[in-house]
């Protein structure tokens, strides 16, 4: 059944009320800080990336986030880089010294993983040198909840074999979300209607006109599985550094814009985003990031 059909049956009274989402105007309002693509490194300009400028850009963010009473914030991918010659020690310190200066937000950080996370280093090594809280830590794929609302985190970093992305064995062009992960998030997604936002580094609107190299391969099975659940609001990625947005049958994707393009101070690139008690989602976007408003759609 489509998801628009699916709704339309709930609104008519058709399916038991458990399905519905719940939306309650006593829920509070969430709010969260969201950063993408730093690839700090401390090497030179390439093209319009500019790797050094990246932990200054991302202190400014956290000056920001720690004054907002936010929630939590999260990191959608990239968050490092790599020398011009690839160095497993200099890309850990790399890490080590970027996730220090993420670590330094008063609340709760969680992150996701990119395809230049693993570039030189193993996933198990990127995992070893960032901390999630609580059951998330130590682990690629995750789920976490804040007032009400089940936020879930996947990692398409798989190569077309479903072999695991592994010290630059990969195209960044092919990413996948393997079956066994496929299972758990509709097992999540079957728990309970509480609103849902996913988390993901490469993008999944792969319908849209966006080019399929900066999609998940199998972007079809993983939106045919969120969209047997009304319940999910939004997909927040990362990876296209243009940013970009699309909506589907309810679901709205929004592509957040890479921090690593351009000079700092000049260039900057962060958000917090506002999930409010009626489903309706607005991103405060800072410097390059604009505004954006995403009604809940029912």
């Amino acid at each position: 059944m489509k998801r628009r059909a699916f709704l339309k049956q709930i609104s008519g009274g058709i399916l038991l009320a458990s399905v519905l989402p719940s939306f309650s105007c006593s829920r509070p309002t969430l709010r969260f800080g969201l950063v993408t693509d730093l690839h700090y490194a401390q090497k030179e300009p390439a093209m319009n990336r500019y790797y050094k400028d990246s932990i200054l850009k991302l202190r400014k963010a956290i000056d920001t986030f720690n004054s907002s009473h936010l929630d939590f914030i999260i990191e959608l991918g990239d968050l490092k880089d790599m020398g011009t010659t690839p160095n497993e020690t200099e890309t850990l310190h790399f890490l080590d010294e970027i996730e220090e200066t993420f670590q330094s937000f008063s609340g709760p950080v969680y992150h996701v993983l990119g395809n230049h996370d693993m570039d030189c280093i193993a996933k198990a090594d990127f995992l070893k040198h960032t901390a999630n809280p609580g059951g998330a830590k130590g682990k690629a794929f995750y789920s976490f909840e804040k007032k009400g609302i089940r936020f879930i985190v996947l990692d398409a970093n798989y190569n077309e074999d479903r072999s695991s992305y592994n010290k630059g064995n990969f195209d960044w062009r092919k990413a996948f979300v393997p079956q066994e992960q496929l299972d758990w998030l509709e097992g999540e997604l079957h728990k309970d209607s509480r609103p849902t936002i996913i988390f993901l580094h490469q993008m999944l609107d792969s319908f849209s006109d966006i080019s399929k190299d900066l999609c998940v391969g199998n972007a079809k099975e993983v939106v045919a599985i969120l969209e047997r659940h009304p319940q999910v609001l939004a997909i927040f990625q990362g990876h296209h550094h243009d940013g970009f947005y699309s909506q589907r049958n309810g679901i709205h994707y929004f592509t957040m814009k890479g921090m690593i393009e351009s000079t700092f101070p000049e260039h900057n690139s962060y958000a917090i985003v506002e999930i409010r008690p009626n489903g309706d989602i607005f991103l405060e976007g800072f410097d390059d990031c604009v505004n954006k408003e995403m009604k809940h759609i029912y």
